[in-house]
């Protein structure tokens, strides 16, 4: 039975309910004719109705586009394209391949899904997924808005949401487990460390198939559809169901005060390369959307997982755009990290631009205006752009933070100056063009590497479980076990990881810019030295959350710096200002272990420094020696009187590590006694000069 339809519109692009049905539309410039296939279930062998759009009809410049009445939210849908075949040429049309729709809000995945089916010539109308048609003005935000907390007042959390409670021992039910809801149950957990960001491990549905034989991808950097929340992460298993739960758990986030960042990967797609599958991109417009190598045949790959997004053709920046649109204005999410964002800057035969289209697109769009932006300001191809990304709004992961830190505090040498520089907000790097301290995002670890438990216990990674013979992951970590590689019970041993630790977290979290944590790392989680766990859906991969009562000194460690760094306004300041400004209304003297004489040597390892604000003044010790030093301390005034109690020294057993300002122990003498390996921090009451 054919369908009467109507010719439809070439707006919105996408699956649109209007009244009486569906407006459908879909662009392919050079596809030569378009099928809209619509199925009663998604595991259907074959679709209910099989509609061809006119050319003279259906299609208005390159938009191909139909209304189908007495259809709606619920419906399950796909396309064929028809077109050559001709590699040589970059174009890929498979006539016989159900393709999704690359604006589809929701998608089904039949029970026998085949990757191998969408390698292959041929039909898999069965096994393929499918598009379902979605209608987001049906859900009730009850007044949720995004939250726009500026960055001086924020602490990101990178985070995984299957990872997150996945574990048995989540204290949630089995069916909620590694899912939006499930992580919904945890927030009160963020909120008592004091985490005012998540920042989510991608969440636009992936390929769970890619990665290596008998593994899942677990990370999710395999992106298959940019507007589809995944449906491995919902716990109501409808095709609808997951868009709700996703909703749902923003808006919870957002009444604990959290907001949502979400880690988007608009650099590249689960379809790899030319032997890869064809889920939608590449039959529908393969010389659109990709990076082609200069014969057209193969795939440009500065991803490093297969091809390249063509980010700066013109209808791929209307995709991303709409797609941002999409995640802030109907999903309400409150900022974006973009992985590998500097291949947004690349032109369509892979060179670097000057001046990008799609990154200018997104830093003036006045939707966005409100929105975090946060660009990995490198790609695997080369590019790095770390302190030269463009635009004033984009902030940045700032590498050389976790590099220099780490290199610091494992006792690296000649490293005081980079370090001072770094605590700073790197002016080095950021002290430009009126940037702000918070262009800088400091991390140590991320989901990229060791954890940092990993970091103190491991000189090598051990990555032997990806099935890759090692061979996969860094080789570079500035890591150091500390004397033993891996787990011990030497007392000594598990006394200075632990100390590592609380440095690693204490020049993190009271250094000038955003701090990042790694989901874990307040609770020592491991990976057991696996530095590239992507394709560990397991207990590697997952929080441990009996960790949180076993390592409850590092935890409470860390949730006292985080209520610390939020109680003082050098951090939480009224209005924005430039790192030069702030830089140049802030006395800081630096000394070494005597005052005024720094040691910025190549065979340096130690560092103090004062910040004299117009209220209080602290004082940092930085010791990476491996012996104890003593650090003469100033004079908090003209007299000459000492007035310093100490807040932190992470040499001290709990709970002496850290005090409040008004319980700190004062400090007697003229030097203060810096144990190896570790960070202290003084403060005093300014007093008047009584000269």
């Amino acid at each position: 039975m054919s369908l009467i339809t109507g010719p439809g519109h070439s707006y919105p692009i996408g699956a649109t309910v209007q009244t009486g049905g569906v407006n459908f539309c879909l662009y392919s410039r050079a596809g030569t004719a378009v099928e809209l296939l619509l199925f009663d279930d998604v595991n259907d062998a074959h679709p209910r109705h099989t509609i061809p759009l006119d050319p003279f009809l259906n299609r208005t410049f390159h938009y191909w586009h139909v209304f189908v009445p007495g259809i709606g939210a619920g419906q399950v849908y796909a396309y064929r394209v028809h077109g050559p075949f001709a590699p040589e040429q970059g174009m890929r049309f498979d006539p016989e391949k159900a393709l999704l729709d690359p604006y589809g809000r929701a998608l089904a995945i039949p029970r026998h899904f085949s990757r191998e089916a969408a390698k292959r010539p041929g039909n898999n109308t069965a096994v393929a997924l499918k598009s379902v048609v979605a209608n987001p003005q049906t859900y009730d935000w009850e007044g949720d808005e995004p939250l726009r907390r500026p960055f001086s007042q924020t602490v990101i959390y990178e985070m995984h949401v299957g990872g997150f409670t996945r574990h048995p021992n989540a204290g949630i039910a089995p069916e909620k487990r590694g899912t939006y809801a499930g992580l919904v149950e945890k927030i009160p957990y963020l909120k008592s460390l004091g985490i005012t960001a998540v920042e989510l491990l991608p969440v636009f549905h992936f390929d769970e198939e890619d990665a290596p034989d008998g593994r899942v991808n677990y990370w999710g950097y395999s992106p298959i559809s940019f507007f589809t929340p995944h449906a491995g992460y919902s716990h109501n298993k409808e095709p609808l169901g997951v868009l709700n739960e996703f909703r749902d758990m923003v808006k919870a986030l957002h009444r604990a005060g959290i907001e949502v960042i979400l880690d988007v990967v608009y650099n590249h797609t689960a379809e790899g390369d030319h032997t890869g599958p064809t889920y939608c991109f590449k039959g529908i417009g393969n010389r659109v959307y990709y990076i082609l190598t200069k014969d057209k045949s193969r795939y440009a790959n500065y991803s490093g997982t297969g091809n390249t997004l063509n980010a700066n053709h013109s209808m791929v920046r209307r995709l991303i755009l709409d797609s941002l649109h999409y995640w802030v204005e109907e999903m309400h999410v409150d900022g974006f990290r973009f992985d590998l964002a500097s291949i947004l800057s690349r032109d369509g035969d892979g060179h670097p631009l000057a001046n990008p289209p799609i990154l200018w697109d997104i830093e003036t769009d006045p939707s966005l205006a409100g929105t975090k932006l946060i660009a990995e300001a490198w790609d695997a191809g080369g590019l790095y752009q770390v302190g030269s990304f463009l635009g004033d709004k984009w902030k940045e992961w700032n590498g050389r933070f976790r590099d220099d830190v780490r290199a610091f505090v494992k006792g690296d040498p000649g490293m005081a100056g980079k370090v001072a520089s770094r605590f700073l907000a790197s002016p080095d790097i950021y002290g430009h063009e009126g940037q702000e301290p918070e262009q800088s995002i400091n991390f140590v670890t991320c989901h990229d590497g060791f954890t940092l438990n990993d970091l103190v216990s491991y000189n090598d990674k051990h990555n032997h479980a990806n099935g890759e013979n090692n061979n996969d992951g860094h080789n570079y970590n500035l890591s150091w076990n500390c004397g033993v590689e891996g787990p011990t019970d030497d007392p000594a041993i598990e006394a200075l990881r632990i100390r590592q630790i609380k440095n690693f977290f204490t020049l993190t979290l009271l250094s000038l810019g955003v701090p990042m944590l790694l989901m874990g790392d307040e609770v020592r989680h491991t990976q057991h030295g696996n530095n590239n766990a992507y394709c560990q859906d397991n207990e590697i991969s997952w929080l441990d959350w009996s960790l949180v009562e076993k390592n409850g000194e590092i935890f409470h460690f860390v949730q006292q710096l985080i209520a610390l760094r939020q109680s003082l306004s050098i951090y939480a300041r009224p209005r924005q200002i430039s790192l030069v400004e702030l830089l140049h209304q802030s006395r800081i003297e630096y000394h070494g272990v005597r005052l005024h004489e720094p040691d910025w040597g190549h065979d340096s390892r130690t560092l103090a420094f004062t910040v004299w604000g117009s209220r209080s003044v602290f004082h940092v010790i930085l010791n990476a020696y491996w012996q104890p030093l003593d650090f003469a301390l100033p004079p908090v005034n003209g007299a000459g009187t000492t007035l310093w109690r100490r807040i932190i020294d992470t040499a001290c057993p709990p709970p002496h590590d850290f005090c409040r300002l008004a319980d700190a122990p004062g400090v007697p003498g003229e030097t203060y006694p810096a144990q190896p390996r570790s960070v202290v921090l003084l403060a005093a009451a300014r007093l008047p000069d009584k000269t």
